[in-house]
């Protein structure tokens, strides 16, 4: 029997399995503990103790460079013992590319996983030094992967590489998936929206719901909101973080809508709040960007145009006034999340299968752009349609 591929996941400092919600036996953030097996053997990034000082200076450098070389210096040891390294956004493949890298001949033998999230958003942003340097990076990837794909798409168009297409998952043990039987509304309306990706639009949100004595609404966000959002300022919405898995199904079961607000944007923001409260059987408002009816198609929510506080008002008076069809919604976005299998086990067996064709194709001119996408998983130019 042949030994089982060596793969080290390396996350960002916080992540690691052995502290993240200890106690909750969760496995690994994101779910990239299901690919375990007799085939796969995985590590993951540690975290070291630090005093407060020094983890004020790594997180300073993070900021400067964009990834947390620091973190991926301590787990460098992991990283060159690797067959194979999986990434989950830019901040760590980035971290590890370069540490392959200053390993010489030594750091070629890793296959290296790269999944970027934020990265192309920002890219036409970036100073050309910075875009020099990361494209050096990135170079050192044997497959890119984003979560969207219109990212996937940007991908090709800045760095000439085709990038696959993987489809975030659920965590089906926080949140598992129930079908919604019945759904009437409070009066007055209850509107919930939770997030803290930079993409969030409160302000359209807040001029859609505040302020109008028909709805009773609550913002979850660890992102600072102007004080003037906050009651008594505007009495009928109370804002707060909804940190914990305890506070965020409250929060969950108390509304009748959850609105996902965004600004335009290439890496599906919203998409873990879009799972959630499919799989609680909510109706769901969401801005119409960053690809994520390729996730939940017309028909599983209410997709309004980015900065349209108007239509979503609409949206909510609508459901409101047909529960029925709040209800098939939802029902809809259920039946989405089976059907496509969104969860954490089928996130995780993504990364198997392209593993699985990198390893078949030998490592071959592993170091050279790959220009085809790779098997066993949809990449972007076949697509049919954070927190």
């Amino acid at each position: 029997m042949s030994a089982a591929t060596k793969v080290h996941v390396h996350l960002f400092y916080g992540a690691d399995p052995r502290t993240y919600r200890k106690g909750d036996d969760i496995g690994c953030l994101y779910g990239y503990h299901h690919a375990e097996s007799d085939e796969f053997a995985l590590t993951y990034s540690r975290d070291v103790r630090e005093h407060r000082v020094v983890g004020i200076a790594r997180r300073a450098l993070k900021a400067v460079l964009g990834f947390d070389v620091v973190h991926a210096w301590r787990n460098r040891a992991a990283l060159l013992q690797a067959d194979v390294i999986w990434t989950h956004t830019e901040q760590e493949h980035l971290a590890a590319a370069l540490i392959l890298k200053l390993a010489g001949a030594h750091g070629r033998r890793p296959l290296l996983l790269a999944q970027s999230v934020w990265l192309f958003d920002k890219w036409a942003g970036y100073g050309a030094a910075r875009r020099w340097a990361y494209r050096k990076l990135l170079a050192r990837a044997d497959v890119l992967t984003t979560l969207a794909r219109d990212n996937a798409e940007l991908c090709r168009r800045y760095l000439d590489r085709d990038a696959v297409h993987v489809y975030y998952g659920l965590n089906t043990q926080d949140f598992p998936i129930g079908t919604p039987q019945r759904w009437l509304p409070n009066r007055p309306l209850r509107i919930a929206a939770i997030g803290n990706d930079r993409d969030r639009d409160w302000k359209t949100f807040l001029e859609a719901f505040g302020g109008d004595a028909g709805y009773d609404v609550r913002l979850a966000t660890r992102r600072r909101v102007p004080r003037a959002w906050h009651a008594p300022n505007v009495p009928n919405v109370r804002v707060a973080s909804a940190s914990g898995l305890a506070k965020q199904h409250e929060l969950y079961d108390w509304a009748d809508v959850i609105v996902v607000p965004l600004r335009p944007n290439f890496h599906a923001s919203g998409i873990t709040v879009m799972l959630e409260a499919a799989a609680l059987g909510k109706p769901m408002i969401v801005s119409d960007v960053g690809g994520l009816r390729d996730y939940f198609p017309h028909g599983t929510a209410a997709y309004v145009p980015p900065f349209d506080a108007r239509a979503m008002r609409h949206a909510a008076d609508a459901f409101a006034a047909q529960p029925e069809h709040a209800l098939e919604c939802a029902q809809a976005a259920a039946e989405r999340l089976r059907e496509r299998d969104l969860t954490t086990q089928a996130f995780a067996a993504q990364h198997v299968r392209i593993t699985r064709e990198l390893l078949r194709a030998g490592h071959a001119g592993a170091q050279q752009p790959a220009r085809r996408p790779v098997a066993g998983a949809r990449a972007s130019s076949n697509q049919a349609g954070t927190r």
